[in-house]
């Protein structure tokens, strides 16, 4: 149930919050809800967690508004688990969670824009290998609300970049940071080959956090042939788990490479991404 008398500061937005989602197996299921795994055993396989423990979480989150469910088969009545616009407005969170854990947990704390091969965020992107991407639906543009998948191309690449600098400066100490530049290059060389992308029948997607119109002038400015997709809400980061780092006020993406099936199946991950020339080679031949 609801834990609403957590905390005796009615006026305290974070007490008030932490007397919803302030249980750990809650916040992770909100975390597999948005990575699509959207039934019961889905996620009771995914948390490792008693049958009765997931019916007490997922029954308060129905109670807080965070989650729906509607039925998907009858005799006996099973649902489907989605979450609300009050559950991903948590996504968030989520990421800063993700980026705190990695950069003071998992990392050393200093601040990277990408991995070396055996850290645990390398170790969880390359796991996404022969995992299916859920329908995520993000601003492009072309001023339409694309999918990050592209059904009708054979495959698609969806390369992830931190942010580039025109027409909105860069923070300061930008170059400082490991693995941050190169993204306008990153472009370029994509735009260069988008032919040969076409030819072969694969969508080009880039995406990166910032807002759509930042990405628009930079297009039209470079003549980016190509898609980009502004993941501002982090629905994509939060349903693939793709690492981040802050800077400049807020997350941003580590350079990441994927390659999607039609099938919506991951077929090859590329991270860290070292040289970016040869990534969108690679990206080329592996597609």
């Amino acid at each position: 149930m609801r834990r609403s008398t957590f905390s005796p500061e009615p006026d305290c937005a974070i007490a008030q919050s932490l007397g919803v989602i302030g249980d750990g197996w809650e916040l992770l299921l909100v975390r597999d809800l948005a990575r699509g795994l959207e039934r019961f055993d889905q996620l009771a396989e995914s948390l490792h967690i008693s049958r009765k423990v997931l019916t007490e979480r997922l029954n308060g989150l129905l109670e807080s508004g965070i989650v729906v469910r509607s039925a998907y088969q009858e005799r006996p009545t099973r649902y489907a688990y989605r979450l609300t616009d009050r559950g991903r407005a948590l996504l968030p969170v989520l990421v800063a969670l993700q980026d705190w854990g990695d950069r003071w947990l998992l990392g050393d704390g200093s601040l990277s824009g990408t991995n070396s091969d055996d850290e645990p965020p390398t170790h969880r992107l390359h796991e996404l290998v022969g995992q299916r991407v859920p329908s995520v639906a993000l601003p492009s543009i072309a001023g339409t609300t694309v999918d990050v998948v592209d059904s009708d191309a054979r495959a698609t690449v969806l390369f992830g970049y931190p942010a580039t600098g025109r027409p909105t400066p860069l923070p300061d100490g930008w170059n400082e940071i490991a693995g941050a530049s190169g993204c306008t290059l990153e472009n370029r060389l994509f735009a260069g080959r988008y032919d040969d992308f076409v030819a072969r029948g694969i969508a080009v997607h880039g995406v990166s956090t910032q807002r759509t119109d930042e990405q628009q002038a930079f297009a039209r400015a470079e003549e980016i042939p190509h898609l980009l997709l502004s993941d501002l809400d982090l629905e994509l980061v939060a349903a693939l788990r793709l690492p981040t780092f802050r800077a400049g006020g807020y997350e941003r993406l580590k350079r990441v490479l994927l390659v999607i099936g039609r099938d919506r199946i991951v077929r090859a991950v590329r991270y860290p991404v070292v040289d970016i020339a040869d990534a969108v080679e690679w990206a080329l031949t592996t597609a």
